[in-house]
């Protein structure tokens, strides 16, 4: 009679399979009556003990007393049956007495008859805690723009009540000094003289009220958003040569005036960009309400953003630029797009609720 095969392994499949789970680089659990009835070296180091010390311990014990609810409650539902696996971040009590997280796979199945839950564990505290860094980091970094725009637009209040009051009233008691002499003058050198003084202060007076109007618009404050990026666009037309327009003309959107200083300025960043980088021969600026959310488009025919020979060598300027629109999107507690392909334009989509968050910061 012809003799079976010799097994591949002279130990048991059982000893076997406890050799090939002490070693996993992976933790290896099993729990039974809500005790610890295996745990490979691996899973127990993550708490700080071997395998043998973790054996017959306690679920409970083994996790932060305000976790304990939550952990019971997912055993005794694969126990029950309710769920066959579960997959989780969970926290574990570390020898020394801080938590440990450790991601669990663990599974309800039969162990020496009756119902246990086996599974695998991996210690995630490192990733978690450089993840929780990098939130507070971008968190941080958040609070930082928003105090800078705040900053920036109470300087630019200041700067532009200073050129409009002081600068602009000195130009203007120039012009009228000039026409004073023109008048008095006979001679005729000297009129021509103060009739080109009073021309270029004339051309200073309108580039006051411009360089006043960029940095704080007075549409802004008196007749309000829609009113100061039609003026405002009205202006861009003149300056950039390009066909503007704005749609619909009558739109109307009550928003608190830090609200407004932020969509204005999205508003005027695009369209600077534009002028800038899109070699567009036309821009369409749109509002428009959606439920509870107003979504402001700005639309060119440029070149898109995609082709390289579009922008200007200076791309940390624009890429600056579109950091400071979605960072304000974001304290608008809405969202920013752009939308762009070679040689098809690039449309910029901001999209924010109406009703801002009561404890958002003010500008």
């Amino acid at each position: 009679m012809r003799q079976p095969p010799a097994p591949l392994f002279p130990e048991s499949p059982a000893i076997a399979l406890s050799s090939i789970a002490r070693q996993s680089v992976a933790g290896i659990y099993i729990l039974q009556d809500a005790n610890f009835q295996y745990s490979n070296d691996t899973f127990a180091g993550m708490a700080g003990y071997n395998g043998d010390e973790v054996v017959g311990r306690p679920l409970r014990e083994c996790v932060p007393p305000d976790y304990e609810a939550e952990v019971m409650d997912r055993y005794n539902r694969r126990i029950s049956g309710e769920v066959k696996s579960m997959r989780f971040i969970t926290r574990g009590l570390h020898r020394d007495g801080h938590v440990v997280y450790i991601e669990v796979h663990g599974q309800a199945m039969e162990f020496r008859g009756r119902p246990a839950v086996v599974g695998v564990g991996v210690n995630v505290t490192e990733q978690l805690l450089r993840d929780e860094e990098l939130r507070q980091s971008r968190q941080e970094y958040r609070q930082l723009a928003s105090y800078l725009n705040t900053m920036r637009e109470q300087q630019r209040a200041e700067y532009a009540r200073e050129v409009h009051d002081v600068l602009g009233g000195l130009l203007t008691s120039m012009k009228l000094d000039v026409g004073r002499i023109a008048r008095r003058s006979r001679s005729s050198a000297i009129r021509g003289i103060a009739a080109d003084l009073n021309a270029l202060l004339v051309e200073a007076i309108g580039n006051v009220r411009e360089i006043s109007e960029s940095m704080r618009p007075q549409a802004l404050d008196h007749l309000g958003l829609a009113a100061a990026m039609a003026s405002h666009l009205a202006r861009f037309r003149e300056r950039a040569g390009l066909r503007a327009s704005l749609e619909p003309l009558d739109f109307e959107l009550d928003l608190p005036r830090w609200r407004s200083i932020g969509v204005f300025r999205i508003f005027q960043e695009a369209l600077t960009n534009v002028a800038r980088h899109a070699k567009a021969t036309a821009v369409v600026v749109r509002l428009r309400h959606e439920a509870d959310d107003f979504v402001l488009e700005i639309e060119d025919n440029g070149c898109g953003m995609a082709a390289a020979d579009c922008f200007e060598p200076n791309p940390l300027r624009f890429s600056l630029g579109l950091i400071s629109m979605r960072e304000r999107a974001h304290e608008l507690g809405g969202e920013l797009r752009i939308d762009s392909a070679p040689g098809q334009g690039t449309r910029v989509v901001l999209t924010a609720p109406i009703v801002s968050n009561p404890l958002a910061m003010h500008a």
